[in-house]
């Protein structure tokens, strides 16, 4: 058996472990990155002592094994830098058009007909995108959203009809949900198995620092003269992002993903069952044996998303969505309502509460690799949900004390720098890798549905009560997420069971 095929064979045996491919813990636990070539110093595949090592390595074997995963690699580089062009984008266009329609003499009420249109276009794009991110391919998927998104933000520099801009804001929705769910797909396919979680932190960073730089960039530019300069500034962007999907080809050759890789790994399942079928339909040699044997023993197991909505999203997913759906609003009081709280408590400088949260964002995203893999995901959550629940006590209470406000802005930079790529992770990792599209695309609507909606009904709340009410609610949810983590998590759950 040759090298190649030995490196096949191995990662087929950490397949065979019952509870390994159910969860994508378990495959980085079970596989030894060593034997995989996870790391540049390792001794080649089929070299003596490179297969000696056992695959039930100790501990301390494993920990130095992820320690030389490179993390980095120039593939993951595009997809996070892409991922930042088009949520700034999607960001700056919703902040950015009612201040432009009121430029135009524009009514209020066309600017929220507006703002509906995006988000009802962004979350029935979420329902097609999923399954066609599995099916189609990533590249072409966020391609073909990139390109959207960006001729939506062009039209509307050189065309002021109302008709265009319903059209456009079509247009731009849909654009942006097919980019970013390929995109978050495609985040997790060039990740090693061992370090996901860390990645996907790294990749939620650019989603998180969109909400803050995004609104700021767009309201400077639709300030300036002319006000179109807001769709001629966020389409130099929206084409940027474009290059960048067009520059993430991984799908034509896996081999340049890591050894680890989820997607890497499945392709070599299929390309060594190919071989077995081409000598005669039966697995001759042990690697093909194993693997067809894993494939036939997961098809026996019943798929229960496999009907109905699961053919659109991947219910897995669920334990990373359902927190979201019910956290995500309490960021929608922070990219709609922070602001305008600020300004009536007479703050000198409302937007250094953003330019905080993303400072505070960053930080929390460099020192994510000391815990987002290694502690359980109820405590990361607890800890976040501790920052978010005192960000925002520190804002019920800041009255005209400038320093409250802006400490609030870091605890609640905290909270969405740690929350949205922890629960991103958890729907992921709970998922099979041919369906991270659908995971995805459940995960980002859960996130969508919940701002969208909290721009609307905080907005009411706050009419009838007052912003002190309104922040009050916003803490309920925060504890509320809480909870459905402690319930939904696989990990908590597993605990349960064992009592």
């Amino acid at each position: 058996m040759d090298s190649k095929t030995a490196h096949i064979s191995e990662g087929a045996a950490a397949l065979e472990e019952p509870d390994a491919y159910d969860s994508l813990e378990g495959i980085a636990e079970f596989g030894n990155p060593d034997a995989l070539g996870a790391g540049g110093n390792h001794a080649p595949i089929g070299s003596p002592g490179a297969g000696a090592a056992p695959w039930r390595a100790g501990a301390q074997d494993r920990r130095g094994a992820r320690s030389r995963e490179r993390l980095w690699s120039p593939l993951f580089v595009i997809v996070v830098a892409g991922t930042l062009c088009c949520f700034m984008v999607g960001q700056g266009l919703n902040s950015g058009t009612s201040v432009f329609i009121a430029h135009m003499g524009g009514s209020a009420a066309f600017a929220g007909v507006l703002a509906a249109v995006f988000s009802a276009a962004a979350a029935a794009a979420r329902i097609v995108c999923g399954p066609l991110v599995d099916r189609a391919g990533r590249l072409r998927v966020m391609v073909g959203g990139a390109a959207l998104l960006l001729a939506g933000t062009l039209v509307p520099a050189v065309s002021s009809n109302d008709a265009v801009f319903v059209v456009c804001r079509i247009v731009q929705g849909v654009g942006f949900s097919a980019a970013t769910t390929a995109s978050a797909t495609a985040a997790a396919d060039v990740l090693p198995l061992s370090r996901l979680g860390e990645g996907i932190g790294y990749y939620g960073l650019g989603q998180a620092l969109a909400m803050s730089v995004g609104p700021a960039l767009a309201l400077f530019l639709v300030n300036t003269d002319p006000a179109a300069n807001l769709y001629l500034g966020l389409a130099v962007i929206a084409a940027l992002g474009l290059v960048l999907a067009a520059l993430c080809r991984y799908e034509r050759n896996p081999s340049r993903l890591p050894a680890t890789a989820a997607y890497r790994r499945l392709h070599e399942e299929h390309r060594e069952l190919e071989r077995g079928s081409a000598r005669g339909g039966h697995a001759t040699d042990p690697c093909a044996a194993r693997v067809a044997d894993n494939r036939q023993a997961r098809s026996s197991v019943p798929k229960p998303s496999a009907r109905g909505l699961g053919r659109f999203f991947e219910l897995s997913a669920l334990p990373g969505a359902l927190p979201m759906v019910v956290l995500s609003p309490a960021f929608g009081f922070g990219i709609f309502f922070v602001g305008l709280y600020g300004t009536s408590l007479g703050v000198a400088n409302p937007g250094l509460f953003y330019t905080l949260s993303a400072l505070s964002m960053i930080a929390v995203r460099l020192k994510s690799k000391s815990f987002m893999d290694r502690v359980a995901p109820i405590k990361i959550c607890t800890a976040s949900t501790a920052c978010g629940l005192a960000g925002f006590l520190l804002l019920f209470v800041a009255g005209s004390s400038d320093l409250a406000y802006y400490a609030a802005g870091i605890l609640y930079g905290v909270c969405l720098g740690v929350s949205m790529p922890l629960n991103q992770a958890v729907a992921v990792k709970n998922t099979p890798a041919e369906r991270w599209g659908a995971a995805n695309a459940l995960y980002l609507l859960a996130s969508d549905v919940g701002i969208g909606v909290s721009s609307i009904v905080w907005g009411l709340v706050n009419d009838a009560a007052g912003f002190p009410a309104t922040i009050c609610c916003v803490m309920g949810c925060i504890l509320a997420a809480w909870v459905v983590a402690w319930f939904s998590y696989p990990s908590t759950r597993r605990k349960h069971k064992k009592a």
